[in-house]
């Protein structure tokens, strides 16, 4: 009798999280996608743990002044004394140089939403294009 190969692709994580897949996490060793490398930047910044001129050379257009607009009241700052963490994060690719994203921000048991745009330019370097906060839950 031969064994059913899809029963032991079940405990392999599948789908967005998968590494090899444009949603997935970087793995050991591996360096973070773009918009997993910027959602950790951006809550940085927007939880108050780093100032905002980190962006100044990863942003283009409004963005900078958005984040100059967010970041002093840290919207993504936890009540309790509890780091925030990206818990989630995912995208859409609208055009090849372009990627939407958002993030499922943790703080305990409070969550938030982030959502921001990249585009690549020809210097092939992303760069924050816009930036969104969500209501916090």
């Amino acid at each position: 009798m031969q064994r059913d190969r899809r029963s032991t692709d079940r405990t392999r994580p599948r789908g967005r999280h998968d590494a090899a897949r444009p949603g997935g996490t970087a793995g050991p060793g591996r360096a973070p996608r773009p918009h997993q490398w910027f959602a950790e930047r951006l809550l940085a910044v927007l939880s108050g743990q780093c100032p905002v001129h980190r962006m100044l050379g990863h942003t283009i257009g409004d963005a900078y002044e958005q984040l100059v607009v967010l970041a002093p009241g840290a919207p993504l700052r936890p009540a309790a004394r509890v780091r925030p963490v990206v818990r989630y994060c995912d995208i859409g690719m609208p055009a090849p140089d372009v990627i939407e994203a958002f993030a499922r921000i943790a703080a305990g048991d409070r969550l938030s939403a982030m959502a921001f745009r990249l585009e690549r330019g020809r210097d092939l370097r992303w760069r924050c294009a816009a930036v969104e906060i969500g209501p916090r839950g």
